[in-house]
């Protein structure tokens, strides 16, 4: 198998109910099994296949896959729902088919699942550490806009006090407080 294969496997992992996964499609075509006998055997052994390793595509979800995927587009003509699998099943998988080329895609499918989830770790990594510069930066930049402002307030002249025209007196007006 050529060694672009990871990132093509990786491409065909998909978003689904919060889980990655893999359709039996995809893996059908790495696995070099018709669709039909792979989900012959899934069938047969059922019981390595619980719900956290594999589901059953509703019509909406296989919609949104045909729309969002143009290499799945043979899927709208289907009458079934296809099934997804999460990385566990794409891996029991490997060991239900039992050939030699299963047992080296499965290897392959597991390391772009871990490809994928370091992606995404080393993006949540980066994303928090911008998040923190951002908090770090808004609470300098509050702090220099505050010494702005003081600056600003120390180079504006005062005004000077001007003494009135003629003569001015502070008389109190009131003639019941006068001695």
């Amino acid at each position: 198998m050529s060694t672009d294969i990871p990132e093509t496997v990786a491409r065909r992992i998909l978003l689904l109910r919060g889980l990655r996964v893999m359709l039996d499609a995809d893996l059908a075509e790495l696995y070099g099994v018709e669709t039909r006998a792979l989900n012959q055997a899934v069938k047969r052994n059922s019981e390595r296949f619980p719900a956290d390793f594999m589901f059953q595509l509703n019509a909406a979800e296989k919609d949104e896959v045909i729309t969002n995927c143009d290499h799945l587009a043979k899927l709208k003509f289907s009458a079934s729902m296809p099934y997804a699998f999460t990385e566990h099943g794409a891996l029991m998988l490997g060991n239900v088919l039992k050939s030699s080329r299963a047992i080296e895609v499965s290897l392959l499918v597991v390391r772009a699942f871990v490809q994928i989830r370091e992606m995404f770790s080393a993006h949540k990594d980066i994303s928090a550490k911008l998040d923190q510069m951002e908090r770090k930066l808004s609470s300098h930049d509050q702090a220099i806009a505050g010494l702005i402002d003081a600056i600003r307030q120390l180079m504006t002249p005062p005004e000077p006090a001007r003494r009135g025209i003629g003569f001015t007196a502070t008389i109190d007006s009131n003639p019941r407080t006068r001695k």
